[in-house]
């Protein structure tokens, strides 16, 4: 094993304490349950507690899963190069990105950015009397080709049944 690049090693002081870290696993989110007013407690709790969770019950069929994953790793198994053209910036915060920092560490994961809905509108400013809106749009990589028309197959056979969810709670 080679030398770790210095931007990826933690001060000690911000190193996690391991006789301190307890977890019990990562929040699951069961859609199957009758109560969608807990969902929406769970998704928040788990948000504030642990930044993640896993959401199981959801009706998507396990081959679109693997189909639209099998992509994404396509995707990032490309050389850095090929991935940088379709980089997130000031402007437009969808797309790929690997120079995260926590506590001024860089983070060790890659992360493609999209939105559901694209293009995306948001507000220009946090002013809330400004009126104006600013455009976000997807940006695709050239490959695989497969990524962007599977996410959209997956989107319009699943987007509305998680609106509806979303919406009625």
């Amino acid at each position: 094993m080679g030398e770790v690049d210095p931007a990826f090693i933690q001060d000690t002081q911000h190193r996690p304490k391991l006789a301190v870290i307890e977890a019990e696993g990562i929040p699951l989110i069961d859609l199957s349950s009758a109560n969608a007013s807990n969902h929406v407690s769970q998704i928040a709790d788990a948000c504030k507690n642990w930044g993640f969770f896993q959401v199981i019950n959801h009706g998507v069929p396990s081959e679109s899963r693997r189909k639209i994953e099998d992509a994404a790793r396509k995707f990032f198994a490309l050389p850095l190069e090929e991935k940088r053209k379709v980089s997130r910036d000031e402007v437009n915060p969808f797309g790929y990105f690997d120079t995260e920092h926590t506590k001024n560490v860089r983070d060790w994961k890659e992360v493609f950015d999209i939105v559901a809905s694209s293009p995306a509108f948001i507000p220009a400013s946090p002013n809330p009397d400004d009126k104006e809106l600013e455009k976000l749009i997807n940006q695709w990589p050239q490959y695989p080709p497969e990524l962007r028309y599977k996410f959209h197959q997956l989107r319009h056979s699943h987007y509305s049944e998680l609106l509806k969810f979303f919406c009625s709670n």
